[in-house]
């Protein structure tokens, strides 16, 4: 049997690729990355509407493909529902599907307000199945498909003070099998990617001030910050995360479905 190098961006150049929270962080990362292989994408997100429009802009002059950006709140099942119609009528029905948004709090569950849980129920766990139910009589028709949810190492263990995030990304895990499984039989696949600690502003906030309190260089405040959770010392960057992605899209993927996939610097090993 001869090898041949992987060549990703022939496989998915030309299909359709949904990413919701894409208008920054991880969710920016994936959808820049898809563009690259040649996918048409569709953005989605909160934020000022004149950065959005210039973010589009640029990302559709720089990959040199059509790039689309509908601003559904994913709280709202009827905007969710208005998300995928929009993608399939400007760009086409939807081959990738990357259910990256997401809500969260910090408070115990005895402070966490109800109408904070049921926002994170909604935008986390309900969202991502509305896309999968309609995503998948389309990639049925078609027989191919990927599709990728966004856990969270907190969706493979627990932790304190934010039970909506916790409770709603093992949801994302479990959503992941069944549809998995249940989609075995088309030749689409369903995944999630369960990251560690990766270089949000949020973080990058708290590395900062952790600079600016102890006197140390960025490395050093990076490590302390990471002791407890990331043996690497190091966090993971959006862009290994969207090349993840690309990767469970590819021909070499195609046997990985229904599993929680980890790239967190050794965290899960602990």
């Amino acid at each position: 049997m001869s090898y041949q190098r992987l060549n990703i961006d022939a496989a998915i150049t030309g299909k359709v690729a949904l990413v919701t929270g894409s208008t920054g962080g991880i969710g920016h990362a994936i959808l820049r990355a898809l563009a690259a292989q040649g996918c048409k994408v569709m953005m989605n997100g909160l934020g000022d509407p004149d950065e959005i429009e210039s973010m589009r802009a640029a990302l559709e002059t720089e990959a040199g493909v059509a790039v689309r950006f509908h601003g559904a709140d994913l709280a709202d099942p009827a905007q969710v529902r208005d998300l995928y119609a929009a993608t399939a009528r400007s760009l086409g029905t939807v081959d990738i599907l990357v259910n990256n948004a997401v809500t969260r709090n910090f408070h115990s569950i005895e402070e966490l307000p109800f109408e904070r849980w049921q926002e994170a129920v909604a935008v986390n766990l309900t969202a991502p199945f509305q896309l999968i139910q309609l995503a998948l009589a389309d990639m049925k028709a078609k027989r191919w498909g990927r599709i990728v949810n966004m856990a969270s190492n907190w969706g493979l263990t627990g932790t304190t003070g934010r039970s909506d995030y916790v409770a709603t990304k093992h949801g994302v895990v479990g959503l992941t099998k069944a549809t998995a499984l249940e989609a075995l039989p088309y030749n689409i696949t369903c995944n999630a990617i369960a990251p560690g600690s990766v270089l949000t502003p949020h973080a990058e906030r708290q590395v900062r001030a952790r600079m600016e309190r102890d006197g140390t260089a960025w490395e050093a405040a990076e490590r302390a910050f990471l002791a407890t959770r990331q043996p690497s010392g190091r966090f993971v960057q959006p862009e290994q995360v969207a090349d993840l992605i690309v990767f469970l899209c590819s021909p070499a993927a195609s046997e990985m479905t229904g599993s929680p996939v980890s790239i967190d610097g050794g965290w899960y090993a602990i």
